[in-house]
């Protein structure tokens, strides 16, 4: 039974953890909250208590790795708004979280990894966003996940998919409940680019057991209609205060393609979910 260890098993990393025990994996699953620590064992998760900070790492990453062949690391940046206006504040913290990890991991058995990025490492290009394009950050969360992938994309010690995920939605996650009756919003032409869930966690799975490894993924449905046009309909389907867009139109038209997971994986989005 090969063994996975999840550095994260928060929103994503916890049903991902679910379903792949229900495909036969043996899972171990980190979280930074004692209390839930049982709900992870209760799921048939391994569980671990493990902190990571810009200075170190809990001493039971070791345990927390050992004896599991693929890693997937899923935990977010985290960077608060000072942090994104002011880069020199938050001192590369969330690369050096990583780092702190990687000569554990290079002492361990793990010899794929598995890392959740985010499209955020394009910025707002005005185009057709293949994984061709070369990225081009605008924010400190963005900036920093693009010199993670790197550093991980580079090591010898084992090899790494990256995985850029768009917009995150599911059925307990939308933007439209954030954006409800707000009014002068920004951007209303600009295409959305959003991934659930469900679609997350099938494109995981699949880069397991199709090894598809050093390789980098871009992952939001081939779904694009306004922003405008989008989080109205849902406003209305959820019987929600409708959104306003200003009139002033910007002309942001970044389209994240999703033709390399659907021709490389065979994989096929859900789009009924969206």
């Amino acid at each position: 039974m090969t063994q996975i260890s999840i550095l994260g098993c928060g929103w994503l990393g916890f049903p991902l953890a679910k379903r792949l025990i229900e495909k036969g994996y043996s899972i171990k699953g980190s979280t930074t909250s004692e209390n839930k620590l049982s709900t992870l064992e209760s799921a048939g998760i391994n569980p671990f208590l493990l902190i990571l900070n810009s200075e170190s790492v809990s001493e039971n990453v070791i345990d927390f790795l050992a004896e599991s062949e693929i890693l997937i690391i899923d935990i977010p940046p985290k960077l608060n708004r000072k942090s994104e206006i002011n880069a020199v504040s938050t001192e590369m913290e969330f690369v050096k979280k990583i780092q702190n990890v990687i000569p554990s991991i290079e002492k361990s058995s793990i010899k794929k990894v598995l890392f959740v990025s985010s499209t955020s490492v394009y910025g707002d290009q005005n185009e057709l966003i293949t994984e061709e394009t070369i990225p081009n950050p605008e924010t400190e969360s963005g900036r920093q996940l693009l010199i993670t992938e790197n550093i991980l994309l580079q090591n010898q010690n084992f090899e790494t998919a990256v995985l850029r995920f768009g917009g995150l939605i599911g059925e307990d996650r939308h933007p439209v409940k954030f954006l409800a009756g707000k009014e002068n919003l920004e951007n209303p032409d600009a295409p959305v680019n959003l991934i659930h869930q469900d679609d997350c966690i099938l494109i995981i799975e699949e880069i397991i057991n199709q090894s598809k490894w050093n390789e980098v993924f871009n992952a939001a449905a081939p779904f694009h209609p306004t922003r405008e046009a989008y989080y109205t309909q849902k406003a209305k389907e959820q019987n929600l205060a409708l959104p306003k867009f200003s009139t002033e139109k910007l002309n942001i038209k970044k389209i994240i393609s999703s033709e390399k997971i659907q021709n490389v994986l065979n994989y096929k989005f859900n789009l009924e979910i969206y």
